[in-house]
């Protein structure tokens, strides 16, 4: 373990993030009924630009007009190459009340975007007497964003989860592919019987985005799945993001909510397994034993760690 010991993430359900967009405020009452943990009301790319100041609106009250219950409240503003980002944060921290939870950066490319973000927001949050602080939440969907992913993650104390957004991030990276998300027919291993197997293109920068959130005590999330008629697909991709580290995935349909939910709330099996792994290893430490054998297999103080995770995640599903 090094000296400096990894900060924890923040405290909070986020296996779910369900996006709606900023310009449907017909859908916000069902989304706020979900069983998503965090809402995305989303004023950027799935708002035309001729409908951006209405969305605007229409988020602002909706954040104090719906109730929302126990769920992150977030919503995601224009990128800052646009002309409307610094008027969706004015307009929703003068004109709303303290029930919004965070603000979600698009294409974010370097710490200076973040420190973009977090002055406006300090500067407004301080001329408003608000006492509540907007947490951040930022997306990886560009070279340049996986490029600087660490710096991007140590930018500000506000910063408390960040997405891979998959159909940008190609986009950028020069992919030769138009799925967003999951498997993609060129990306394949030939086996020396001739047999294909598909690769995960998104791997490393999920694996970067992960380590990145895990030094300094961010949320890694995994962004969307555009096929939403392939439930099967949706599932695999968000087994491999669980077994990576990543503690939730984006639903851009209603119902890749269940389907999210399903795989990033542990099994009871594994809570049991778990907390059994614990005991097994406190009995030890009483033995003045260092490691433990569970069900045939060593376990040790490696093996703690991994159980206290899912604990705790069971836990913090549970409140």
């Amino acid at each position: 373990m090094s000296f400096k010991v990894q900060p924890a993430a923040p405290a909070r359900p986020n296996r779910c993030q369900l996006f709606g967009p900023g310009s449907r405020p017909a859908i916000f009452e069902k989304m706020a009924a979900s069983a998503a943990d965090v809402i995305n009301l989303d004023l950027e790319d799935s708002v035309a630009p001729a409908d951006k100041d209405s969305a605007r609106k229409a988020v602002i009250e909706a954040i104090d007009g719906i109730d929302w219950g126990t769920k992150t409240l977030s919503v995601r503003i224009n990128g800052l190459d646009t002309p409307y980002w610094y008027r969706d944060i004015v307009d929703i921290l003068e004109q709303a009340g303290d029930r919004i939870d965070q603000f979600m950066i698009p294409k974010v490319g370097n710490a200076a975007d973040i420190y973009a973000v977090d002055a406006l927001v300090s500067a407004v949050e301080a001329a408003k007497g608000r006492t509540k602080p907007v947490a951040l939440e930022v997306i990886i969907e560009t070279a340049a964003g996986l490029t600087h992913v660490n710096e991007i993650a140590a930018a500000s104390p506000r910063l408390q989860a960040m997405s891979l957004g998959a159909a940008d991030f190609a986009a950028s990276m020069g992919m030769q592919t138009t799925g967003i998300g999951g498997t993609q027919a060129g990306y394949y291993m030939v086996a020396p019987d001739g047999a294909q197997h598909w690769s995960d293109p998104w791997h490393m920068a999920q694996t970067a985005i992960v380590a990145a959130c895990r030094t300094h005590g961010i949320l890694p999330v995994d962004g969307p799945f555009g096929d939403f008629s392939d439930e099967a697909g949706f599932m695999a991709q968000a087994k491999r993001s669980a077994t990576l580290g990543m503690v939730g995935k984006w639903a851009i349909h209603p119902k890749q909510v269940a389907l999210a939910n399903e795989v990033f709330t542990p099994s009871d099996a594994q809570i049991t397994e778990a907390r059994e792994i614990l005991a097994a290893m406190e009995e030890a430490e009483r033995a003045g034993q260092g490691a433990a054998v569970y069900k045939g297999r060593l376990v040790d103080l490696a093996s703690i760690r991994q159980a206290q995770v899912i604990v705790r995640q069971a836990e913090l599903i549970s409140t």
